[in-house]
């Protein structure tokens, strides 16, 4: 699949999604800004697929990450994040939401796993209720330390 072919607006990849269910696949869901790509995404996205046999990324749009992380924010835009991230093998679909929080996204897609990182507390994980209300699960990754974004930038900064 030609890697561009990867980003999709989120109703034509509801019926991906739905096809892809069809035929027995297992999908998976994560989410995420994904601002700077560096080796504690690579590590959490690769342990993500292992865990499904589809894995699809819904990425915080820019408006959404400056929400989230600040004015400063996003350092690559959406469509540059979007297009590094569809050229990893380990991801198979990525959708843009424009909200704070994936929930909206999450229960259009149903994924049979929602996936988040270990520094997410299992009781804060959105959309895991849902989830597990029509019995798929929830997986959590650890968190690799030393690998942030935030920590990234401020090294930068600091020369």
């Amino acid at each position: 699949m030609n890697c561009l072919n990867k980003i999709q607006g989120q109703a034509r990849l509801k019926g991906v999604i739905d096809k892809l269910r069809k035929q027995g696949g297992r999908i998976a869901f994560t989410n995420g800004c994904f601002d700077i790509l560096h080796y504690g995404h690579i590590k959490y996205l690769q342990d993500a697929k292992l865990a499904s046999d589809i894995l699809v990324l819904g990425l915080n749009s820019d408006a959404s990450v400056k929400r989230i992380k600040g004015h400063k924010r996003p350092a690559n835009k959406q469509l540059d994040r979007s297009r590094v991230l569809a050229a990893l093998s380990c991801v198979d679909y990525i959708t843009v939401f424009n909200q704070d929080n994936p929930l909206k996204l999450i229960k259009l897609l149903r994924p049979d796993i929602l996936i988040k990182g270990g520094d997410w507390e299992a009781d804060k994980i959105i959309g895991a209720e849902f989830v597990k209300s029509y019995g798929g699960r929830v997986l959590t990754i650890p968190y690799l330390k030393g690998y942030s974004t935030t920590g990234l930038i401020a090294r930068l900064k600091d020369g």
